[in-house]
């Protein structure tokens, strides 16, 4: 059965893939950052699954509705498409950060979700966002991390190259580190 499990990159939304103007609720504003659709197709060409773990509080802060944030989702994905981009998942917490849910990163119950859902092997996969939840979980599942310096990333820089984190520009220059550092 372990022969059928592939690696995946655990990607971050707001910030990662798009940009992050605080609570999106209206597909209208959903912009992808520049090189998203190249970086996911070369991921899709190297065999990794794209999985999309988002925190989305907005959701149990009552700014939006599980609807609006999935028509924000539809939208990022008709983008990506008209690229030949794709996702092959999205797992989100709707919750807030004082409920002290598994879901939210750094928890990684959704990471581990994706994981039994798509036949991820966690030690061949890594996580990439622009926060450090997004990337202290990778640890906890036996994945590898990035801190991509769009968003939010600037913040959080210091933070993960003392935990011996790479830091990249962007989803692009990511890709290019995991495709290096790909086991042969």
């Amino acid at each position: 059965m372990n022969d059928r499990r592939r690696p995946a990159v655990f990607l971050d939304r707001d910030g990662t893939l798009i940009d992050d103007p605080g609570y999106l609720a209206d597909p209208a504003h959903v912009r992808l950052i520049p090189d998203v659709t190249s970086a996911l197709r070369r991921l899709a060409d190297q065999g990794y699954a794209r999985i999309v773990i988002t925190n989305q509080s907005g959701i149990g802060r009552g700014l939006y509705t599980t609807a609006d944030f999935l028509a924000v989702e539809a939208e990022m994905e008709r983008q990506l498409a008209l690229d030949g981009a794709t996702i092959d998942a999205v797992y989100h917490c709707p919750h807030l950060p004082t409920e002290g849910c598994a879901c939210r990163k750094p928890g990684t119950l959704l990471h581990e979700t994706a994981v039994t859902e798509h036949q991820v092997d966690p030690g061949a996969s890594w996580c990439i966002g622009d926060r450090a939840g997004d990337i202290t979980a990778a640890s906890a599942i036996g994945a590898r991390a990035i801190l991509v310096l769009t968003g939010e990333g600037r913040h959080h820089a210091e933070m993960a190259a003392a935990l011996g984190i790479p830091v990249v520009a962007d989803l692009r220059a990511a890709v290019d580190h995991i495709v290096d550092h790909h086991s042969t």
